[in-house]
C-alpha cells in the first residue's frame, strides 16, 4: 500500500510539471527554482490579484536562504517582493545593476523570446539585508490574471551554477540577432551591458580563418590572437576541432576541453558551444564557453 501511495504521489508531481520541460537543465537548484516560480505563477493565474495578498500574508513561504519570489507588472512596477517589501509599489523599469544592465527591461525582452522559454536573465543584485552585489540568474513566467492585468513572476539563484542551457540561449540569441541585423548586430553583442555578456561568459564571433570580429578575451578584436591555434591544457585545439565538426552539415556543436581551475590546482572541464551563421554570404562562427558540471569532491 505504501508503494502504491508513493507511486501515485510521484506521478501526480510529475504530471503537475508536465508542461514545464526541465530536461535541458543539469543542476537540482535550477530545477527547484523553476518549479518554485512556476507554482507561484499558477497561483496568480488562478487567483488573480487576490493572490498578491496571499503572497504578502505568507511572505516567509516565498523567502528562503536560496531563493525568493517577486512579481512585477509589465510596465516595471513591483507589486510583490518576498525579500525586499520596500520595493513594492515602485517602478524599477530604469534601475541598473553595478555593470550598467537594466534587469527589468532585460526580463521583458526575455519573456518575448521564444528561444528562451523560461525567460532566464543574468545580472547583479543584492541579498536581502546585505549590502554587496552578487551574481544572479533568474527565471520568469508571464501571467495574465483573470482581471486582465499582465504581470510576470520571477525568482533567482544567488551565485548560480552555469547551466549549458544558459549558454545555448545566449549564443542562439546572438545568432538570431545577426540574421536579422547583419553586421550591425556585432556592436550590440559586444556591449558589456547586453544579455550576451554575463559573469565569465562572453559571446565571441570569428571568421572561417579565425579572424576575430568579437574577441573572447579582450574588449576589442584588434589583438592578434590566432584562435584556431589555441590549445587547452592537454594540447588539444578546441576551436579547430569544433570548426571541423561544423563542416559536417551541422549548425551547432559542443566541444569539451580542459582548463585550469581558478581555485584549486586541478584541471576542470569547460564546454565550447559554437554556431555557424552568415554575414553578407560569408560564414562566421558565434560561440561562448561555460563550465561543465563538476563531480562531487
Amino acid at each position: 500500500m505504501l508503494l502504491v501511495l508513493l507511486s501515485i504521489f510521484i506521478s501526480s508531481c510529475e504530471s503537475k510539471y508536465k508542461d514545464l520541460d526541465l530536461t535541458a537543465y543539469q543542476y537540482r537548484d535550477t530545477k527547484d527554482l523553476l518549479k518554485f516560480v512556476y507554482d507561484a505563477s499558477l497561483v496568480l493565474k488562478k487567483g488573480g490579484l487576490k493572490s498578491l495578498k496571499h503572497f504578502q500574508k505568507n511572505r516567509r513561504l516565498y523567502l528562503t536562504p536560496d531563493r525568493y519570489l517577486y512579481v512585477y507588472d509589465i510596465n516595471g512596477t513591483n507589486v510583490f517582493h518576498a525579500g525586499m517589501p520596500h520595493l513594492e509599489g515602485k517602478n524599477l523599469w530604469n534601475i541598473t545593476d553595478k555593470n550598467g544592465k537594466k534587469p527589468v527591461q532585460t526580463v521583458i525582452a526575455a519573456l518575448a523570446d521564444p528561444n528562451n522559454p523560461h525567460a532566464w536573465v543574468h545580472y547583479s543584485w543584492w541579498e536581502p539585508g546585505k549590502f554587496y552585489p552578487i551574481p544572479k540568474s533568474s527565471c520568469h513566467f508571464k501571467v495574465t490574471t483573470p482581471e486582465g492585468r499582465v504581470l510576470f513572476v520571477g525568482g533567482g539563484l544567488d551565485y548560480p551554477h552555469e547551466e549549458k542551457e544558459f549558454i545555448r540561449i545566449t549564443v542562439d540569441g546572438a545568432v538570431r540577432l545577426i540574421e536579422v541585423k547583419g553586421e550591425s548586430a556585432l556592436s550590440e553583442i559586444a556591449s558589456p551591458v547586453s544579455q550576451y555578456n554575463f559573469r565569465d561568459v562572453k559571446v565571441f564571433v570569428f571568421t572561417r580563418t579565425g579572424k576575430l570580429l568579437i574577441s573572447p578575451v579582450m574588449g576589442d578584436s584588434l589583438t592578434d590572437l590566432k584562435l584556431l591555434d589555441c590549445v587547452d591544457e592537454m594540447g588539444h585545439k578546441p576551436f579547430e576541432k569544433a570548426l571541423k565538426r561544423l563542416k559536417n552539415n551541422k549548425d551547432a556543436v559542443w566541444e569539451v576541453f580542459l582548463a585550469k581551475n581558478r581555485y584549486e590546482r586541478v584541471l576542470i572541464k569547460k564546454a565550447l558551444y559554437l554556431r555557424k551563421t552568415y554575414i553578407a554570404g560569408e560564414a562566421i562562427y558565434v560561440g561562448a564557453i561555460t563550465d561543465l558540471p563538476q563531480p562531487p569532491g
